[in-house]
């Protein structure tokens, strides 16, 4: 066994190479046109819902799930009460997406901790694995296979070494959030924690949302339409090609060349931002899904009074009560307005940043 180093701080080998500075530049230049944005509330909804089917059925396939990208979306669409594994997975992840999209919205995070991190395990773990593992730093030691040459190809950490690698990484990236880029520090954050292996189980579905969460902290603001999951399940091997490593940690930490993942990092990161404003770009809202004076009325009503009934609606708009539901149901899906209470204490808000990076009001 080699000779341990912890205790030494965490300072990551890389070289500003021409290729990174390049893409980082346009990346900088893409988010801020990005920001400036402004799109319809139906509009984002719909890119928001389809951001989070495509990352959940990216981040999940990354691993080994098998569900298509269809089922995937059935699957969110309907919330089956008895699930298998498979369905979990999937559905872990978008919930965990929804939980941290509020987050993101309802303050600024301008760095990542460990109780965050332990939390998105927790979330994205949640029902799969055994009591007292799901959001805790690992007690056991781990390895990394490679089941097509059948043997061990990678030694983390010990785990008793785990918690001060994992404060020394978020004191890395919460000293350093003024003083690098953000592409770059977030690709550094991405390959250490692979590097690391904190957890029995989980940690690349986890590293993923944690690096979305970070990246939006410092100011990559499309977090919610952003999908950047995509982009590495397009070709999953080149992915761990590129954040894994070989060998024994204790041998490779000190001279581990960050360089080559930070190139590939930088790119699916722009990669998909300009999958992201192209398809924002083409977007078009099909008249069914346009507010209708009905829609209107119902919005002012609750801007004016806090909340609607669906009694309240009806003497507003005259609508039968069929039709009553259809609406209410469409403002729901269509991402204005969530339902409270139940049964015929029911009332209707207006959703809490409704289009999330977008102003709510057109």
């Amino acid at each position: 066994m080699a000779m341990k180093k912890i205790g030494i701080p965490f300072k990551p080998l890389y070289t500003i190479t021409g290729k990174l500075l390049d893409v980082s530049k346009r990346i900088a230049a893409q988010t801020a046109f990005l920001n400036t944005r402004r799109f319809p509330r139906v509009a984002c909804a719909q890119f928001e819902r389809h951001a989070r089917e495509i990352s959940a059925f990216s981040s999940t396939s990354i691993e080994g799930n098998p569900l298509p990208l269809t089922e995937v979306r059935n699957i969110l669409k309907n919330h089956p009460h008895s699930s298998t594994n498979s369905q979990k997975e999937v559905i872990n992840y978008n919930d965990a997406l929804i939980m941290h999209n509020r987050r993101m919205a309802d303050t600024t995070i301008a760095t990542l901790d460990v109780p965050i991190i332990l939390s998105i395990h927790r979330a994205v773990m949640k029902g799969l694995l055994v009591k007292g593992t799901c959001g805790v730093l690992r007690k056991e030691p781990v390895f990394v296979n490679d089941p097509r040459l059948g043997k061990t190809i990678y030694w983390p950490p010990d785990h008793g070494d785990l918690p001060q690698l994992m404060n020394e990484l978020v004191r890395f990236v919460q000293k350093n959030s003024a003083h690098i880029d953000p592409i770059i520090l977030a690709g550094l954050f991405h390959k250490q924690f692979v590097v690391i292996h904190p957890f029995v189980d989980g940690n690349g579905r986890t590293v993923r949302l944690a690096t979305k969460v970070l990246l939006a902290g410092m100011g990559l603001n499309t977090f919610n339409v952003f999908s950047f999951e995509n982009y590495y399940n397009k070709n999953v091997s080149r992915y761990f090609a590129h954040v894994g490593v070989l060998g024994n940690y204790y041998d490779r930490a000190a001279s581990l060349d960050f360089t080559p993942w930070l190139e590939y990092f930088a790119e699916g990161i722009l990669d998909e931002l300009y999958r992201v404003a192209k398809e924002l770009d083409t977007a078009v809202i099909e008249p069914s899904s346009a507010l209708k004076e009905h829609h209107k009325k119902m919005l002012q009503y609750i801007e004016t009074n806090g909340f609607i009934t669906g009694r309240e609606y009806s003497r507003l708009t005259s609508r039968a009560r069929p039709t009553r539901a259809i609406d209410l149901n469409k403002m729901i899906e269509w991402g204005y307005i969530e339902r409270f209470g139940k049964g015929k204490a029911t009332y209707y808000k207006l959703k809490k940043n409704a289009g999330s990076w977008v102003p709510r009001k057109e």
